[in-house]
Protein backbone atom coordinates (compact mmCIF):
# COMPACT_ATOMS: atom_id res chain seq x y z
CA UNK A 1 0.00 0.00 0.00
CA UNK A 2 2.85 2.41 0.80
CA UNK A 3 4.31 1.99 -2.72
CA UNK A 4 1.00 2.94 -4.36
CA UNK A 5 0.67 5.97 -2.12
CA UNK A 6 4.22 7.09 -2.98
CA UNK A 7 3.56 6.68 -6.73
CA UNK A 8 0.32 8.65 -6.42
CA UNK A 9 2.10 11.45 -4.50
CA UNK A 10 4.92 11.68 -7.05
CA UNK A 11 2.45 11.66 -9.96
CA UNK A 12 0.42 14.44 -8.32
CA UNK A 13 3.49 16.66 -7.77
CA UNK A 14 4.81 16.12 -11.30
CA UNK A 15 1.37 16.76 -12.80
CA UNK A 16 0.97 19.95 -10.79
CA UNK A 17 4.34 21.20 -11.99
CA UNK A 18 3.75 20.30 -15.64
CA UNK A 19 0.22 21.60 -15.91
CA UNK A 20 0.37 24.56 -13.55
CA UNK A 21 -1.49 27.71 -14.51
CA UNK A 22 0.81 30.40 -15.94
CA UNK A 23 -0.56 32.83 -13.37
CA UNK A 24 1.09 30.80 -10.63
CA UNK A 25 4.51 31.33 -12.21
CA UNK A 26 4.36 34.90 -13.38
CA UNK A 27 7.31 36.35 -15.25
CA UNK A 28 7.48 40.02 -15.96
CA UNK A 29 10.71 40.16 -17.95
CA UNK A 30 14.36 40.78 -17.02
CA UNK A 31 13.55 43.45 -14.45
CA UNK A 32 11.94 40.81 -12.22
CA UNK A 33 15.15 38.76 -12.12
CA UNK A 34 17.68 39.33 -9.36
CA UNK A 35 20.48 41.72 -10.49
CA UNK A 36 23.08 38.95 -10.87
CA UNK A 37 20.83 37.12 -13.39
CA UNK A 38 19.81 40.06 -15.57
CA UNK A 39 21.17 40.25 -19.10
CA UNK A 40 22.37 43.79 -19.58
CA UNK A 41 23.12 45.55 -22.86
CA UNK A 42 26.83 45.85 -23.79
CA UNK A 43 28.73 48.73 -22.25
CA UNK A 44 29.78 51.59 -24.49
CA UNK A 45 33.17 50.86 -26.10
CA UNK A 46 36.12 52.29 -24.23
CA UNK A 47 37.46 55.50 -25.77
CA UNK A 48 41.01 54.28 -25.37
CA UNK A 49 42.37 50.80 -24.70
CA UNK A 50 45.89 50.39 -23.34
CA UNK A 51 48.14 47.40 -22.76
CA UNK A 52 48.75 47.39 -19.01
CA UNK A 53 50.90 44.24 -18.91
CA UNK A 54 53.12 43.58 -21.92
CA UNK A 55 52.74 40.37 -23.92
CA UNK A 56 54.77 37.49 -22.55
CA UNK A 57 55.30 33.82 -23.20
CA UNK A 58 53.17 31.92 -20.67
CA UNK A 59 54.20 28.44 -21.76
CA UNK A 60 55.64 26.59 -24.74
CA UNK A 61 56.23 23.08 -26.00
CA UNK A 62 58.27 22.23 -29.08
CA UNK A 63 55.23 22.86 -31.33
CA UNK A 64 52.87 25.04 -29.25
CA UNK A 65 53.08 28.33 -27.37
CA UNK A 66 50.68 30.46 -25.33
CA UNK A 67 51.13 34.23 -25.19
CA UNK A 68 49.27 36.35 -22.65
CA UNK A 69 48.84 40.08 -22.10
CA UNK A 70 46.55 42.42 -20.19
CA UNK A 71 44.69 45.50 -21.40
CA UNK A 72 42.26 47.94 -19.92
CA UNK A 73 38.75 46.59 -20.48
CA UNK A 74 37.79 47.37 -24.11
CA UNK A 75 34.08 47.15 -23.23
CA UNK A 76 31.60 47.10 -26.13
CA UNK A 77 30.35 43.63 -27.12
CA UNK A 78 31.03 40.97 -24.53
CA UNK A 79 32.69 38.67 -27.08
CA UNK A 80 36.21 39.69 -28.11
CA UNK A 81 39.23 37.97 -29.65
CA UNK A 82 42.89 38.09 -28.72
CA UNK A 83 45.04 37.99 -31.85
CA UNK A 84 48.74 37.20 -32.28
CA UNK A 85 50.49 37.99 -35.57
CA UNK A 86 53.70 35.95 -35.70
CA UNK A 87 56.46 34.51 -37.87
CA UNK A 88 60.14 33.62 -37.91
CA UNK A 89 61.09 36.99 -39.43
CA UNK A 90 60.29 40.17 -37.45
CA UNK A 91 59.45 41.89 -40.75
CA UNK A 92 56.96 39.17 -41.80
CA UNK A 93 54.35 38.41 -39.13
CA UNK A 94 51.90 36.85 -41.59
CA UNK A 95 50.81 33.90 -39.44
CA UNK A 96 47.80 34.57 -37.21
CA UNK A 97 46.45 32.88 -34.08
CA UNK A 98 43.13 33.97 -32.60
CA UNK A 99 41.35 33.04 -29.35
CA UNK A 100 37.87 34.09 -28.18
CA UNK A 101 37.28 35.70 -24.80
CA UNK A 102 34.19 36.88 -22.98
CA UNK A 103 34.66 40.25 -21.28
CA UNK A 104 33.82 40.62 -17.61
CA UNK A 105 32.05 43.96 -17.28
CA UNK A 106 32.90 44.16 -13.60
CA UNK A 107 36.66 44.13 -14.18
CA UNK A 108 38.79 47.12 -15.12
CA UNK A 109 41.25 44.93 -17.07
CA UNK A 110 41.06 41.99 -19.48
CA UNK A 111 43.64 39.19 -19.73
CA UNK A 112 44.05 37.73 -23.22
CA UNK A 113 45.62 34.30 -23.83
CA UNK A 114 46.27 33.02 -27.34
CA UNK A 115 47.59 29.60 -28.32
CA UNK A 116 49.80 29.20 -31.38
CA UNK A 117 49.92 25.71 -32.89
CA UNK A 118 52.15 24.01 -35.45
CA UNK A 119 55.39 25.69 -34.38
CA UNK A 120 58.84 24.28 -35.06
CA UNK A 121 61.13 23.19 -32.20
CA UNK A 122 64.13 25.33 -31.25
CA UNK A 123 62.92 28.16 -33.49
CA UNK A 124 62.76 31.86 -32.68
CA UNK A 125 59.36 33.41 -33.36
CA UNK A 126 58.57 37.11 -33.46
CA UNK A 127 55.09 38.34 -32.62
CA UNK A 128 52.83 41.26 -31.82
CA UNK A 129 49.38 41.22 -30.23
CA UNK A 130 46.10 43.04 -30.70
CA UNK A 131 42.42 42.47 -29.96
CA UNK A 132 39.12 42.90 -31.77
CA UNK A 133 35.43 42.86 -30.92
CA UNK A 134 32.96 40.33 -32.29
CA UNK A 135 32.18 42.66 -35.20
CA UNK A 136 35.84 42.57 -36.27
CA UNK A 137 36.49 46.17 -35.23
CA UNK A 138 39.91 46.68 -33.66
CA UNK A 139 40.10 47.65 -30.01
CA UNK A 140 42.72 50.19 -31.14
CA UNK A 141 45.72 48.68 -29.38
CA UNK A 142 48.76 46.83 -30.71
CA UNK A 143 51.98 45.79 -28.99
CA UNK A 144 55.54 46.19 -30.11
CA UNK A 145 57.19 43.16 -31.72
CA UNK A 146 58.44 40.61 -29.16
CA UNK A 147 60.16 37.23 -29.49
CA UNK A 148 60.48 33.79 -27.93
CA UNK A 149 62.23 30.54 -28.85
CA UNK A 150 60.43 27.21 -28.74
CA UNK A 151 62.14 24.47 -26.69
CA UNK A 152 63.69 21.28 -28.03
CA UNK A 153 61.40 18.27 -28.68
CA UNK A 154 60.08 16.85 -25.43
CA UNK A 155 60.98 19.97 -23.43
CA UNK A 156 58.61 22.55 -22.01
CA UNK A 157 58.81 26.16 -20.88
CA UNK A 158 56.41 27.17 -18.10
CA UNK A 159 56.62 30.84 -17.22
CA UNK A 160 53.40 31.33 -15.31
CA UNK A 161 53.71 32.02 -11.60
CA UNK A 162 50.94 32.80 -9.16
CA UNK A 163 52.27 36.34 -8.79
CA UNK A 164 52.43 36.66 -12.63
CA UNK A 165 56.16 37.35 -12.53
CA UNK A 166 58.62 35.78 -14.95
CA UNK A 167 62.21 34.79 -14.35
CA UNK A 168 64.54 37.12 -16.30
CA UNK A 169 65.75 34.28 -18.55
CA UNK A 170 62.23 33.76 -19.88
CA UNK A 171 61.08 37.30 -20.42
CA UNK A 172 60.13 38.06 -24.01
CA UNK A 173 62.37 40.62 -25.65
CA UNK A 174 61.86 43.30 -28.24
CA UNK A 175 64.29 42.59 -31.09
CA UNK A 176 66.86 45.27 -31.75
CA UNK A 177 66.70 47.01 -35.16
CA UNK A 178 69.20 45.73 -37.73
Amino acid sequence: MNGRFLNLAITSVVGALLFSNSSTAQFHGPQSLPPQNQILPPLKRAERVEITKAPELESAHDDTAIVRWTTTNPRGDDEHYGIVHYGTDPEDLSQVAKSPIRLNRGHAETIFRVRMLGLKPQTTYYYKVTSIGSSGASDGVESAVNQFTTPAPGERIANYRADSSLPPAYRTDTPQPK
